[in-house]
């Protein structure tokens, strides 16, 4: 007689850059066992398809993993997480009156929301006839962000680079995925100083996994906001 199999329960979240409802089962061993052998390795490669794997096994419904923007990934794997080992979690935050004391607040993930920034445009004027369409990134900087040790300096370009969708010249589009990473990259080093800060707006203001907390210093009794930012943080 074969062993029982235990069913895992379903549960519903919004996809913070859509607002489409998806059902998702929580992490299972053999979904952490995936996810911790990856990060072993510290092949960005291996852990970037560890996410893969464990995103499909765990959603579902239709979605197309890859398509995901970093938030919506943050926001999933912040869930999944929560109704695999726990809805509270328990995290040390610095005091930022001082800069060293650490205390220990406890966050109810139900209260962690994807924030947006006002103001904030996937469109980017470039000139007067010129202007760019972002998407936001994906996989790879989820991976870069939360699992290894983080974007390099010669990076950004490769960055900014993959988040260009379409390049608009009037009533003229260009798809930038058509063209080669070199056309790609010289397009984006013949921006001036004044454009390209306008694409790090871009990545600046996009919407982000944050939390607010309130701290007192044992030490020296000051009450303190303190922002957490990015789903690193919250497993800190």
């Amino acid at each position: 007689m074969p062993l029982p199999k235990l069913v895992a329960p379903t549960y519903e979240l919004q996809l913070p850059s859509t607002g489409e409802t998806i059902k998702y089962r929580p992490f299972l061993v053999k979904e952490e066992k995936i996810l911790l052998m990856a990060m072993e390795t510290e092949d960005e490669k291996q852990m970037t398809n560890a996410v893969k794997t464990i995103l499909k096994n765990c959603i579902q419904s239709k979605v197309k993993v890859d398509e995901l923007a970093i938030f919506d990934i943050e926001f999933l794997f912040l869930n999944i997480r929560a109704k695999s080992v726990g809805e509270e979690i328990e995290i040390n935050v610095t005091c930022p009156d001082d800069g060293e004391t650490e205390v220990s607040v406890n966050i109810n993930v139900e209260d962690i929301k994807v924030q947006k920034e006002e103001g904030h445009d996937k469109i980017i004027s470039l000139n007067d006839t010129i202007s760019i369409v972002m998407k936001y990134p994906s996989m790879d900087m989820f991976v870069k962000n939360n699992l290894s040790s983080g974007a390099k300096t010669e990076d950004v370009f490769d960055i900014a680079c993959s988040c260009i969708d379409q390049v608009v010249e009037g009533e003229e589009v260009f798809e930038f995925k058509n063209f080669t990473k070199k056309e790609q990259m010289d397009f984006l080093e013949s921006l001036d100083t004044a454009q390209f800060l306008k694409v790090q707006k871009f990545f600046e203001t996009m919407p982000k996994l944050l939390h607010k907390v309130k701290v007192t210093n044992p030490s020296t009794e000051v009450e303190s906001e303190v922002v957490i930012e990015g789903l690193a943080n919250f497993f800190a």
